[in-house]
C-alpha cells in the first residue's frame, strides 16, 4: 500500500510517499529533510493531533482551549465529546488546566486566554 502525505512540519510542504507492506514501512520518498522523514514515520505509525477548540463558561461565554500535547488521532472524537460536555467557571487565567489527562491520553486541555 502507498500512502501519500503532505508534510506539515515546515512551509515547504513536501509531498511524501510512504510504502507500507504487512503493517511495516518499506520506503519513504519525497521528503527534503530529516524532520519530514520523522513526520512520515509518525503519521503512519501513530498519528497525533493537537486539538484547538472552545468550551462554554457557566454564564455562556466562549473560552478558547487547546491540548498541551498532541493526542492520538483515534481519540479525537472521544476528546471532543469530553470537551463539549465541559463548562467552566470564571475567572480563568491563560494556561489553566481545564481537563486533566483527557481520555487517558496524558494530555491536558488548557485555556489559551484570560477571561473574567
Amino acid at each position: 500500500m502507498i500512502k501519500n502525505l503532505t508534510c506539515i512540519i515546515c512551509p515547504i510542504g513536501c509531498n511524501i510517499e510512504v510504502e507500507i507492506k504487512k503493517g511495516e514501512i518499506v520506503s519513504i520518498k519525497g521528503y527534503s529533510c530529516k524532520r519530514g522523514e520523522e513526520y512520515a514515520k509518525s503519521e503512519c505509525k501513530n498519528p497525533l493531533r493537537t486539538i484547538t477548540t472552545t468550551v462554554f463558561t457557566i454564564d455562556g461565554k466562549v473560552l478558547p482551549v487547546k491540548t498541551d500535547k498532541p493526542v492520538p488521532k483515534e481519540k479525537l472524537f472521544d476528546c471532543m465529546k469530553a470537551i463539549k460536555s465541559t463548562k467552566v467557571s470564571l475567572p480563568i487565567e491563560i494556561g489553566k488546566v481545564i481537563i486533566e489527562n483527557i481520555e487517558g491520553t496524558g494530555s491536558n486541555v488548557i485555556s489559551t486566554n484570560n477571561m473574567r
